[in-house]
């Protein structure tokens, strides 16, 4: 058996927009809410938190873009996986929680994962067409 040859073809558009759609939501909503953000890695300790949080926001936003149109997939897809590995574990840390928030926090937690996980195939897929 025998590997299929990589193929020059980007992934599915609709599956990419889709992805996508939900990545620039998440965008937006960061920097619409970037004080309240700030203030959450303030109170996770975060280093430098009006910083690094417009700048991980960015990070989402500009990687979500190659990904949409598959410019530089390969660095877009590992820009996906260093902001969720990087916010993921920390904001979401719903093993410290309790009630209603941690609810929330781990369906945030699991949600974040999927969308990891997403990356891992989009990253996969970027470096089978080199």
């Amino acid at each position: 058996m025998t590997a299929e040859p990589p193929t020059s073809e980007p992934p599915s558009l609709l599956g990419r927009a889709l992805y996508s759609g939900v990545l620039a939501y998440m965008a937006v909503d960061g920097f619409k809410s970037n004080d309240k953000r700030v203030e959450v890695a303030e109170s996770k300790g975060v280093p430098l938190p009006e910083i690094m949080v417009p700048a991980a926001t960015a990070l989402l936003l500009v990687a979500n873009i190659g990904i949409l149109l598959w410019k530089y997939p390969r660095a877009s897809a590992i820009g996906l996986i260093v902001f969720f590995l990087g916010t993921t574990p920390k904001i979401h840390d719903f093993w410290n929680m309790e009630g209603k928030e941690r609810n929330a926090n781990k369906i945030n937690f699991c949600k974040n994962l999927a969308l990891i996980g997403g990356a891992i195939i989009l990253l996969s897929e970027a470096s089978s067409d080199e």
